[in-house]
C-alpha cells in the first residue's frame, strides 16, 4: 500500500492540545472536546490540501507561514548552483546501506502483517527507506512542518497529532537534530507507538549545521541511547563514521574560505575516497567519532536508570569518573 491517503488516516487523527479525536471542519478540522480552546470552527485550517494540525499556541510554527509551508517556500530558497549540486548529490552523498539494512530488519519483524508505520520529519523519502513506500510491506502515513506529496498533514513533532498507541512502528530520520525539545519528541513518539512498537531513528553527532535556523542538537552514542531510555534496544551503532564526518568538514571548510557552497561540494566530490576511511575503523573507535548514529528499538514501559546509561558505553576510551 505504501504511503495512504488522508482519509485512511482521519481515523486516528487527535488534538495535539487534549488528544481528544479531530472532527472535520468544512474541508479542516477542530477538536472534538468542547471544553477544549481547539474545538472552535477553523482551528485546524488548510494549508492548500494538507490540513496544519498544529497548537500554534504552543510551537514555533506561526499560523501566518501557512501559505509559505502549503508548499514548502519557508525552506531555504533555491539557488542557481543548485541544479547541480543535485547532479553530484549521488557522487558524493552514495545511498544509505545502514538505514536500508535497517529498515528491511524492521519490516521482517512484522512477518506477514502489514504494519502502520508513521514517518516523522516525512516531507521527502529519506535516504536508503525507500522499501517503507514500495509494494503492500507497510502502510504509512507522514508529517513535516510543511506540505509535501509524501505527507498526509502538516504537524509539530512535539504534539504528534495521533490517538496514543495507534501505530506500529515510527521511523524518525534526520529530525531529531531540528527539534528543540528532543526527549518530549521521543516521549510523544512512545506515546503513539502501540505495546511491542518498534521505532527506528538516524539522528547526527559530528556534523556540521544543516536546515539553517532550524537546527539544535547533536547527540554522542550514550545521549543517543539515553534518549530513547524507554525503549529496549534491539540494535544500534554508526550510520556513517569518522571519514564521512571528516569529508563534510572538509565541505564546510572550502565553503567557508571560498564563501562558496558549490565550491565546498566539489570539494567534498574531490575527497569522497575519506568516506571509505570508514571500512578501515573499528566500531569501537567509530563509536566516539561517527557522523551519526541509529537506533532501532521496540518500546518498553521500563527505563534505563542512570548507572545503566553510564554502563552503556562502547567506545574506545576508558574514562575514569572525576574524584576517584
Amino acid at each position: 500500500m505504501g504511503l495512504m491517503n488522508l482519509a485512511e488516516v482521519v481515523p486516528v487523527l487527535a488534538c495535539p492540545r487534549c488528544r481528544s479525536p479531530l472532527t472535520e471542519d468544512g474541508g479542516g478540522f477542530r477538536c472534538s472536546s468542547e471544553s477544549c480552546a481547539l474545538a472552535a470552527p477553523a482551528a485546524f485550517p488548510l494549508a492548500a490540501r494538507w490540513p496544519a494540525l498544529v497548537d500554534f499556541d504552543h510551537s514555533v510554527l506561526d499560523r501566518a507561514q501557512l501559505p509559505a509551508l502549503a508548499d514548502g517556500s519557508g525552506r531555504r530558497r533555491r539557488l542557481p548552483t543548485d541544479r547541480i549540486a543535485a547532479r553530484l548529490r549521488s557522487w558524493w552523498k552514495p545511498r544509505n546501506e545502514v538505514a536500508a539494512r535497517n529498515v528491511e530488519a524492521l519490516l521482517d519483524m512484522f512477518r506477514d502483517a502489514q504494519p502502520f508505520v508513521l514517518v516523522v520529519g516525512g516531507g521527502t523519502i529519506g535516504n536508503g527507506v525507500e522499501a517503507l513506500y514500495a509494494g503492500n510491506r507497510a502502510r504509512v502515513a507522514a508529517f513535516d512542518i510543511y506540505g509535501s506529496p509524501q505527507v498526509q498533514f502538516i504537524a509539530d513533532a512535539h504534539d504528534i497529532p495521533l490517538a496514543s498507541g495507534s501505530v506500529d512502528a515510527v521511523l524518525v530520520q534526520a529530525v531529531l537534530e531540528h527539534v528543540l525539545e528532543p526527549d518530549r519528541v521521543v516521549a510523544e513518539i512512545h506515546r503513539v507507538l502501540r505495546p511491542e512498537g518498534l521505532v527506528y531513528a538516524e539522528t547526527p553527532f559530528l556534523q556540521p549545521v544543516h536546515a539553517g535556523a532550524y537546527d539544535f542538537t547533536r547527540f554522542t552514542s550514550s545521549g543517543h541511547r539515553f534518549l530513547f531510555r524507554k525503549f529496549e534496544e534491539i540494535s544500534a551503532g554508526p550510520v556513517a563514521g569518522p571519514g564521512s564526518q571528516l569529508l563534510a568538514s572538509v565541505d564546510h571548510l572550502i565553503r567557508g574560505l571560498l564563501r562558496s557552497e558549490l565550491a565546498g561540494k566539489l570539494a567534498r566530490g574531490l575527497f569522497l575516497w575519506m568516506r571509505y576511511l570508514d571500512r578501515l575503523v573499528p566500531t569501537m573507535y567509530a563509536m566516539d567519532d561517527a557522523s551519526a548514529y541509529y537506533f532501532l528499538g521496540r518500546r518498553s514501559e521500563r527505563q534505563l536508570s542512570p548507572r545503566e546509561i553510564v554502563a552503556y558505553y562502547r567506545g574506545a576510551q576508558q574514562a575514569t569518573p572525576k574524584g576517584v
